[in-house]
């Protein structure tokens, strides 16, 4: 049976015949639409229950007196001239302005954030100035409306980013950095962004669009709002999209989203239930050859683009793992069947409901309940460290070391190669090792967190709340598998054996693998408990706005790790690909954690007048080890996170200026490499000073000029020890990370974005022009991969055709620049041999167009 394709068609038919079921009944019922989608300069306020307009939460006020709802006590929000800490609010139109490419490059529209989204829609790296991430997402938390997606915010092949994607069901986003964050949720003490759905309207309103653009992207939006009875309000969209990106001869994004809400609406307060299932594969890029002859400057790898290339392929798209031994002779050994189009990708549900109630006389209490539930698996490609070389090369060091290990008896050997289609291979043609590793990762949870707020006399508001969680992550992961494959893009494998006159040796399996599970073989069970109790109070005292609070958490993890062992798979010394291969052998080890830490902040902000204010704020956040962590060292210490923030926010008719200076010192970061050989963990802290802006001008009427971005200086401390690597003249080195810059973080960063709005009989264009810089940065902890520095040019037009119609073009990286995010993450020191490194670029030139009808 063909499913597939009638999933699609099924899902694709479900967004377009609700959507134009809801235009023709407003039609019907004689309502005219007037939603417009010019860009606003002012970020979106709250809704209110009195009247629910096609507009969803979108209100013309000034920017620094709209309310915002991350971060805060109590459900009404706070402005954001009054909030002592450093927000940034999107739009819906806003956030289609900045040109994400996934939902973790939408991050760097929040000055001192760099997301690192080269690899795909899924595995991001996203970095916080002044926090020691070195990789993966741990100080990035994604929200929806207000639940945390996971208790956790990163684990090893998960960060919250992979768990969610953009599209027209979201109304606003949030994104906070610090501040009052540790308190609330999973006390985030890096950045939290916070998606708010759109809701019904009690006139029938939506959109419907088509997207086409560069490498056969096809992509299809949809969102209808609706009121059901009186107080009743639903709606439902959703996005389902399919292109061949980095084409490796197979789609590399399927799938899409469907996201359902019930509202109901009273005087006092409100109750919403929404729904959310996304079904994505995705492919994963990993760290690629480029040629790099000198310090920060890297060019095209002759048969692989840095921009387009990927390790895909129909030839190597469908492949067998070996994982279980077998002990008879000219036995098959057991294994997992993988296909590349599966990616790193996500069949995930996610379930919430928020209750909001004023009881009046000073009294209200919220509550938001999150339920996730799904698989987040990856079936790709990881580099495996080592550069290319020729095949006659990689043959010779291979035997050569086969002969050292005692897995082949010393001798000449002759070896014979041939691509899995049965052509000879070229002998002199470079070749790459990559990893195919396949990890299954379940996921479940939910969690709840409560606030009761008291008004105890004017002004001052005491708020006690609760956040509970429960979750677990049960994985099987086989890494390792490394694949011989040309080294161009979309290669074929090659089959190698080799002959002593004697025997015949297989240096490969049939399917071109040179060795089974070597770098890790992981089955696990993990189970986790949180409860963080808190106490805030904010008192306003004539200009001065004052907020403090204090929270107690406490986590419990307890893991069943399965044991392993390294052997022979198949009983056969002439197979030498699977001689020294890791399965489980029975039996697990088992991890019990248990910790209770204290998190605080205390704030300030001064309201010179409505159009000005400066702040302060102090903070202690503390981010607890996740399972990883903990498998890697089950006495992980809780990491401490100090922060100080001042901060200054002015806006008058030609100018809006956010401006933030800070201090942030780490205590506790682990830090895990995972390498051929297996993962090490090492422990150290930071110290970091900078600053973020954000400023627009209006320099005159339709214009406007975006400005932001961010300088730190942060370096690690209080390492004990030393770090072995391998230096530029091959020998090896042993030194200290102290004072070295922080991991893929650059010192100075920012946006500019000048964009003029053209008023027409017919409506008016919007256009846009992005102007993205990356300062320089090192891919290694001891400064000896250096990544350089890059701009990524941009730009997008908008017109909006009477009440209804939206036409637009966008576009990223229009000049194709080679931008590294990555170096090579499988090696410590400097990762640059003849000339050329494995790294990882931005993409390459992507454009696209949309027709949007709106109703």
């Amino acid at each position: 049976m063909k499913t597939k394709p009638l999933t699609r068609v099924a899902l694709s038919a479900a967004i377009t015949a609700t959507l134009m079921s809801g235009a023709a009944y407003a039609q019907d019922n004689g309502q005219t639409q007037t939603t417009s989608t010019t860009p606003s300069t002012t970020a979106p306020a709250q809704n209110t229950n009195s009247q629910r307009s096609n507009n969803g939460n979108g209100k013309n006020v000034s920017t620094l007196q709209q309310v915002v709802v991350t971060g805060t006590a109590t459900f009404g929000g706070i402005k954001k001239i009054d909030a002592a800490y450093s927000v940034t609010s999107m739009s819906s139109q806003q956030i289609k302005q900045a040109n994400p490419v996934s939902a973790a490059d939408l991050l760097k529209a929040s000055p001192g954030v760099f997301p690192e989204s080269s690899g795909g829609q899924t595995g991001a790296n996203i970095e916080v100035a002044g926090f020691p991430g070195g990789g993966d997402a741990p100080y990035a938390t994604f929200q929806l409306n207000g639940s945390p997606l996971y208790p956790m915010s990163n684990l090893s092949f998960m960060e919250h980013s992979t768990m969610f994607r953009l599209d027209d069901t979201i109304d606003r986003a949030e994104i906070v950095q610090g501040g009052p964050s540790v308190l609330y949720g999973n006390g985030q003490p890096g950045v939290t962004a916070n998606f708010i759905l759109k809701e019904g309207t009690d006139v029938p309103s939506g959109d419907i669009g088509f997207t086409y653009g560069t490498d056969n992207t096809q992509r299809i939006d949809g969102f209808i709002g609706f009121k059901i009875a009186d107080g009743w309000y639903g709606s439902f969209g959703g996005f389902w999209r399919r292109d061949n990106i980095r084409d490796p001869q197979f789609a590399a994004d399927k799938g899409g989203q469907l996201t359902a809400t019930l509202s109901r609406d009273w005087d006092n307060g409100s109750l919403m239930f929404y729904a959310r299932a996304l079904k994505d594969h995705n492919q994963f890029v990993t760290d690629t050859p480029i040629l790099n002859p000198s310090k920060g400057q890297f060019s095209d790898y002759p048969g692989f683009s840095p921009l387009t290339g990927t390790f895909g392929s129909k030839a190597d798209q469908y492949e067998f793992i070996e994982t279980t031994p077998c002990y008879t002779a000219g036995c098959k050994p057991g294994g997992q069947d993988v296909n590349l189009a599966k990616g790193r990708g996500a069949d995930l549900r996610t379930f919430g409901a928020n209750f909001d109630w004023d009881f009046g006389n000073g009294w209200s209490l919220s509550d938001k309940l999150g339920i996730t539930t799904g698989e987040l698996n990856t079936i790709s490609f990881f580099s495996t460290g080592a550069n290319p070389t020729s095949l006659a090369s990689y043959i010779t060091s291979q035997v050569a070391a086969d002969i050292t290990s005692g897995q082949l008896p010393a001798g000449a050997y002759t070896a014979t190669a041939n691509y899995t289609n049965g052509q000879a291979a070229d002998m002199n043609q470079n070749v790459t090792q990559q990893g195919l590793w396949y990890v299954r990762k379940n996921l479940q949870s939910i969690g709840n967190e409560f606030h009761v707020s008291d008004e105890l006399f004017e002004g001052n508001t005491l708020t006690l709340g609760n956040w509970t969680a429960v979750y677990q992550d049960h994985d099987t992961w086989y890494l390792g598998n490394n694949m011989l494959l040309q080294a161009i893009t979309n290669p074929n494998p090659i089959v190698v054996t080799l002959n002593n006159g004697a025997n015949t040796y297989d240096l490969t399996d049939p399917q071109g693998f040179v060795s089974g599970v070597t770098a890790a073989a992981v089955k696990e069970r993990w189970h986790g408990f949180n409860s963080a109790f808190f106490v805030t109070d904010t008192w306003k005292i004539n200009n001065w706005l004052i907020d403090g609070g204090i929270r107690v958490e406490h986590q419990n993890s307890n893991g069943a790790i399965a044991n392993t062992a390294t052997g022979d798979l198949d009983n056969n010394p002439y197979t030498l690909y699977n001689n020294s291969s890791q399965y489980f052998s029975g039996g697990n080890q088992y991890i019990n954690y248990s910790k209770t830490e204290k998190s605080w902040t205390l704030g300030a902000n001064y309201e010179f007048n409505p159009s000005m204010s400066a702040y302060v704020r102090a903070n202690l956040g503390v981010h607890f080890p996740d399972f990883d962590d903990l498998r890697g060292l089950p006495t992980m210490p809780v990491q401490k996170v100090k922060n100080y923030e001042i901060g200054f926010k002015y806006q008058a008719d030609w100018i809006y200026a956010d401006v933030a200076a800070y201090r942030r010192l780490f205590n506790n970061v682990p830090y895990t490499i995972t390498t051929d050989s297996g993962q090490n963990t090492y422990v150290y802290g930071s110290q970091t000073k900078g600053v973020n802006f954000t400023t627009t001008i209006k320099p005159f009427e339709h214009a406007a000029i975006l400005f932001s971005g961010d300088w730190m200086d942060g370096h690690y401390y209080r390492y004990v020890g030393c770090l072995a690597y391998t230096t530029q003249s091959g020998a090896n080195a042993c030194s200290s990370i102290n004072g070295m810059q922080l991991q893929r973080q650059p010192k100075f960063q920012f946006r500019l974005q000048p964009s003029y709005d053209f008023p027409t009989s017919w409506g008016d264009v919007k256009a846009w022009i992005t102007y993205e810089y990356v300062g320089d940065r090192y891919g290694d902890l001891i400064q000896q991969q250096p990544l350089g520095n890059y701009y990524d040019l941009a730009f997008g037009v908008q017109a909006n055709v009477g009440p209804h119609w939206v036409y637009s073009v966008q576009g990223t990286n229009i000049t194709n620049q080679i931008g590294i995010t990555e170096g090579n993450a499988r090696l410590f020191g400097f990762a640059s041999s003849g000339g050329t490194i494995l790294a990882r670029s931005i993409w390459g030139r992507q454009i696209w167009g949309q027709v949007k009808y709106n109703f």
